[in-house]
């Protein structure tokens, strides 16, 4: 009975204290951003976000990242897996193109990338596809009256390219970008 007991203290010892404190340090010491959030900061060294967790930009001169229907809350991550054909997806996506045509009521329906009027698995995807990015080009530089090009460059320079040039796609972190612009703004 005894021998039980001890192998069970030594194994809440390992197991629930050691191991994680230990890969907690591994951590800590081989990844820091990463262990701690991947945090952004601005210019005065305020966390403004997460390079993980997309967020909700509705103020006008600011691109805006991918639908999120838990509102981006990591806590509710996943989505309601609707099929294509569901009632309530459809409403959802015909909410979304109603609000782009309303910024823009001569765009060609066919060509808004998708990425902008459907969520992802998670509801928390902080990035959106460089079709996505420069669809919103015009838009934003006459909110902002940054030219085009400039708004180019600032795609091109936050787009992160396929990993390993192989797995994905290129994209583009929003809340980088939108810290690039409101950079050129000032």
């Amino acid at each position: 009975m005894f021998k039980i007991i001890r192998l069970s203290l030594l194994m809440i010892v390992l197991c629930g204290i050691a191991y994680p404190l230990a890969m907690t340090g591994l951590g800590q010491l081989l990844f820091p951003a990463q262990a701690n959030g991947s945090l952004i900061e601005n210019e005065k060294g305020e966390v403004v976000g997460s390079e993980l967790i997309g967020q909700n930009f509705n103020e006008q001169g600011y691109f805006y990242g991918r639908i999120s229907s838990i509102e981006y809350d990591a806590s509710a991550s996943g989505s309601n897996n609707y099929a294509p054909s569901n009632a309530d997806m459809l409403k959802r996506v015909q909410q979304s193109i109603a609000y782009i045509q309303k910024e823009d009521p001569n765009i060609n329906l066919k060509e808004i990338p998708v990425d902008l009027i459907t969520n992802s698995g998670s509801g928390l995807d902080p990035h959106i596809s460089v079709a996505a990015a420069k669809f919103q080009v015009d838009r934003v530089s006459k909110e902002t009256g940054i030219n085009q090009d400039t708004l180019n460059k600032a795609i091109e320079d936050t787009t992160i390219p396929r990993s390993l040039q192989l797995f994905g796609e290129p994209r583009v972190n929003v809340l980088k970008l939108n810290m690039e612009i409101q950079g050129l703004k000032k």
